[in-house]
């Protein structure tokens, strides 16, 4: 078995947490770990500092495509942040995430 971590970036709390209980709440993602970052980036032709949230979603390697179709329709940013990471934990931990969330298309 195993599972994806998506990590995704938001430009503050708010929208993250939102974004994180809709995915949640209709059974994307298990869960998501939420926390302050500080980013900095090329965006049209400028050097940009500045302070946004991360989400850390976990889910199964079946619901990735359709994920990311959903964080694209709603993120409020014009170009998100969506990163696939592959992930084993302990079996446990990987039922648990498997058993929270319903296969999307």
């Amino acid at each position: 078995m195993s599972f994806i971590i998506v990590y995704t970036t938001y430009a503050n709390e708010v929208s993250a947490k939102k974004l994180s209980n809709f995915l949640i709440e209709n059974k994307y993602v298990a869960c998501a770990n939420i926390f302050p970052i500080k980013s900095t980036y090329w965006w049209k032709a400028a050097v940009v500092s500045e302070n946004e949230y991360v989400a850390i979603l976990k889910t199964i390697p079946e619901n990735w495509e359709s994920l990311q179709r959903k964080i694209e329709e709603i993120h409020p940013y014009e170009v998100p942040c969506i990163m696939k990471i592959e992930a084993t934990a302990n079996a446990s931990y990987e039922a648990w995430i498997r058993s929270s969330v319903e296969i999307k298309t």
